[in-house]
């Protein structure tokens, strides 16, 4: 029986953009330092080891957070101008953060049918933030739970990302459905940990994608399809009594 539907963030509920992030980070750089040319490289190299980390040991590394790229680039955080260029920074991906138009009516519908929703996103930003967007876009009342990678110390595909929302929604794989873009942190996670899982295939993942041997359960073509195939499922659960999954993982 299907009692939640998680779902991954950007590239998800939001649509995929193809971002230059030393300009993102030169956001921050105008603000706290100007004067130093090479800062913006530095940020963006130091997020970029993160998340080769985060990938080279399956998501056991974590992506870390902010905090961890502010030490490894050398910003004094203590600066008073640290809090207002980190706000400049984040607001300069305001235009990249925007749901997709069919998430709102996708999560209600899901709710409608007695679903809860969750978020499981691999992030570096804080918790606040990420709800910051998520009530500009209206989306926030519609999440039961939410968990980011910047606030535990693993990231997707690790199998206790996927458990720490699983926990918080207070349900077990075999009762839970994880959409996304990704078939190696997504996909791949979410099977493993034994959940169902439904890929939407729009992301440009370039040298960002894992080589993975992974089929999902299901292909949605549009963020509203995920409706449907839950739809579908549930009646399947319903006939048969249960999903026979590939082998779940203790919860």
């Amino acid at each position: 029986m299907i009692r939640a539907v998680i779902f991954d963030w950007g590239g998800t509920l939001t649509p995929w953009h193809d971002i230059d992030l030393v300009a993102q980070w030169q956001a921050y750089v105008d603000v706290y330092r100007p004067e130093d040319t090479e800062l913006a490289q530095r940020l963006m190299a130091a997020e970029t080891r993160l998340w080769r980390d985060q990938q080279a040991t399956n998501g056991e590394a974590g992506t870390g957070s902010l905090d961890h790229i502010w030490a490894s680039a050398g910003v004094d955080t203590d600066s008073p101008l640290h809090l207002e260029a980190m706000a400049t920074y984040l607001r300069a991906w305001d235009p990249h953060t925007v749901a997709d138009p069919l998430a709102h009516p996708t999560l209600a519908a899901l709710r409608d049918r007695g679903l809860m929703i969750g978020v499981l996103s691999n992030t570096m930003w804080p918790r606040d933030h990420h709800q910051r967007v998520f009530d500009r876009d209206q989306l926030l009342p519609l999440i039961d739970a939410a968990v980011y990678s910047s606030e535990i110390p693993v990231a997707k595909p690790h199998l206790d990302a996927f458990r720490s929302v699983l926990d918080l929604l207070e349900v077990r794989p075999s009762e839970a459905v994880f959409v996304g873009d990704r078939p190696w942190d997504d996909i791949h996670g979410a099977q493993q940990v034994g959940m169902r899982a439904i890929w939407i295939p729009h992301s440009r993942l370039g040298d960002q994608a894992v080589d993975v041997d992974v089929s999902p359960d299901a292909v949605a073509a549009t963020l509203a399809d995920t409706v449907s195939i839950v739809d579908a499922w549930m009646v399947a659960d319903s006939l048969d009594g249960s999903w026979v999954q590939r082998g779940e993982v203790s919860n």
